[in-house]
């Protein structure tokens, strides 16, 4: 048999696009799989299916298995190490040394899955060393076979790097390798990491989570003794290397992707030159997987959405671990004035917002005292260095301001913070819109936060909806505690929505909501004008977007450059998408998608309501 599949893989690279690696002798991980009963049965299943037979299908899939395969290498680990070290050298690297404590406990017993928000390529020397050097039983991570180039991939592997392929739709013995490969894993207890959210994220925040690997981990969970634990894993950079931010501005800018390979990674080491300040690393809460799914099929015996809802709950706990960084709330003062502050115009507009995260018991990274001008002024310093801001010291006192065609970076480290802000910014224009309610019956606030709620599902990461309504009344209260509220439901009087925003100090709604409004309203304003339009072309109307939106930033109809973003644009598509306005069957559709376009712009009103409130340095009135 193990004969047979060397055969095997011989032929598929004489007929495959994309040659096999040649792999000179199978780990012993993958002779184990390949002379399991269980394997060999269900290859005989997939080939009752697929009309191969069990043959063809066991050597197809053994050919992928030595794809993947990869070790743990001692010699290599530690000189990969060392790499990584060099690469890092121009950060401090700040390790929640506590929460690894805990997780060093569930090790003895447990298989670990760490789920990452993916921030940048270093992740991989960041967190895995980290792991080990804490007693962690070293992990399999799983990557991108873009990475599975000479000689970055074939060290990896040997550091225990599994590179997959992205695209597997027309690949089922692939899927069928890659599933019973991950079973492997979980079923002997080994430690896994990936990015749940299948790559880096290009805006700063959370993107959707990508299922396919966690449907493996569930599937293989229900069939082991141990319980596997599921743990969330923040990892925020003070700033990213600067070639990475400007490929990642590139491609939100519609530029296409450019492929990683040897003279990428020679040019990505020399870019490391700089300091960049600190990388922390978080752990939230873990999850114990069989546990949730049980409880889960209490609730609902049909599994409907099951591994949606961990992946879910995966990322709000990774937005929970997320602390506030120094960075992040200087770009998001200077994005909210967009002109230069000084340093005490920075921190004018900093310590209401500091003082907002203490009242809700947020974390800052590095415990940072958010109101030490020491503290900001390196903070601005650093975003100097790296060309994000720019600074002006020829006058009485030195400025800051957000570069030119900086607006995106900026945005990207400011979005790392705006997790805890959503539901504040929620509120504020929940308030302005209750004011204009008239007569004595008390306005429906709960509704109108379900609304934005749901404009906004696939921007932000929300509680369920019975916590998420708690948390809008506890904000309520946040804002001002004396103004009497039903605690049974959400309602509010005019009265009192006016009350409530005449006690309000510092608001954020614009600093935080704006930029992905104005970006939804460039989208539903070119679904309106194309009306009826019989075709859809996803590509070229997001092209044309990215033309729309220029100009609309150059006239002052948007905010700033940083809504014109493809990555926002293709999120206020999924919107569109799920009211079926992309769809030309849709009755009405041309009409439907004029709504969308009004509904967008009353909340654009709103927040530009919010902004008159301002009392900072930005104030407009």
């Amino acid at each position: 048999m193990i004969d047979a599949v060397s055969e095997a893989r011989a032929k598929l690279r004489q007929r495959t696009d994309r040659p096999l690696r040649r792999v000179f002798a199978d780990p012993p991980m993958v002779l184990a799989i390949l002379r399991s009963d269980a394997f060999r049965q269900q290859a005989r299943e997939l080939g009752e299916r697929l009309g191969m037979s069990v043959q063809s299908v066991v050597e197809e899939a053994g050919a992928h298995f030595g794809e993947m395969s990869a070790t743990h290498n001692q010699r290599i680990i530690e000189r990969w190490t060392r790499l990584g070290h060099w690469m890092l050298r121009g950060y401090d690297v700040l390790i929640d040394e506590e929460g690894l404590a805990g997780l060093r406990q569930l090790d003895d017993q447990h298989s670990l899955v760490f789920l990452i928000a993916h921030r940048s390529y270093l992740d991989e020397w960041v967190v895995p060393p980290a792991l080990t050097r804490f007693g962690i039983g070293a992990p399999f991570g799983v990557a991108g076979a873009n990475l599975n180039f000479f000689p970055l991939g074939t060290v990896a592997r040997r550091t225990g790097i599994v590179h997959i392929r992205r695209a597997t739709s027309d690949a089922p013995v692939y899927r069928f390798a890659l599933r019973t490969f991950i079973g492997h894993l979980v079923s002997t207890r080994a430690n896994l990491i990936w990015s749940i959210e299948g790559g880096r994220s290009r805006t700063g925040k959370l993107r959707p989570p990508r299922l396919g690997l966690l449907n493996y981990v569930v599937e293989a969970a229900q069939h082991v003794d141990a319980e596997v634990q599921l743990v969330p894993v923040s990892i925020i950079y003070d700033q990213l290397p600067g070639n990475e931010v400007e490929l990642m501005t590139s491609e939100a800018r519609g530029q296409s992707k450019s492929p990683e390979n040897a003279k990428w990674f020679v040019g990505y080491l020399a870019g490391l030159r700089r300091r960049l300040g600190r990388v922390y690393v978080d752990f939230g809460e873990p999850i114990a997987l069989k546990a949730r799914l049980a409880e889960m099929t209490v609730a609902d015996p049909s599994g409907a959405h099951r591994v949606e809802r961990v992946a879910l709950e995966v990322c709000h706990r990774i937005n929970v671990a997320t602390p506030v960084t120094p960075t992040a709330v200087v770009c998001i003062a200077l994005l909210a004035a967009d002109r230069a502050l000084t340093l005490d115009e920075i921190l004018a507009t900093v310590s209401p917002l500091a003082d907002y995260l203490t009242a809700r018991g947020s974390s800052t990274a590095g415990a940072a005292n958010l109101t030490d001008r020491a503290t900001l002024r390196r903070a601005t310093q650093e975003l100097v260095r790296s060309g994000v801001l720019t600074s002006h010291s020829a006058g009485t006192s030195t400025v800051w301001v957000v570069g030119s065609r900086q607006h995106l970076v900026a945005a990207m480290y400011r979005n790392t913070a705006i997790h805890t802000l959503v539901l504040r910014a929620i509120t504020e224009l929940v308030l302005v819109s209750v004011e204009d309610a008239t007569g004595e019956t008390p306005f429906d606030a709960a509704a109108e936060a379900l609304r934005m709620r749901d404009l906004l599902k696939f921007e932000f990461f929300f509680a369920p909806r019975r916590e998420f309504l708690d948390d809008l009344r506890a904000e309520l209260r946040l804002i001002d505690s004396a103004v009497a509220l039903d605690d049974a439901d959400a309602s509010v009087t005019s009265d009192q929505a006016k009350a409530y925003v005449a006690s309000m100090t510092w608001v954020l709604a614009h600093l935080v909501l704006r930029p992905f409004i104005d970006a939804y309203a460039i989208v539903a304003y070119q679904l309106a004008e194309i009306g009826e339009v019989a075709t859809f072309d996803e590509e070229r109307f997001v092209a044309h977007c990215l033309l729309v939106g220029h100009q609309w930033a150059l006239r002052r109809r948007v905010a700033s450059e940083e809504s014109t973003s493809a990555e926002m644009f293709r999120t206020a598509l999924r919107l569109a998408r799920s009211r079926d306005l992309l769809d030309r069957a849709t009755p009405d559709v041309g009409k439907r998608r004029a709504e969308f376009a009004a509904e967008i712009g009353a909340v654009q009103r709103n927040i530009e309501r919010v902004s008159r409130l301002v009392a900072g340095p930005d104030r407009r009135s």
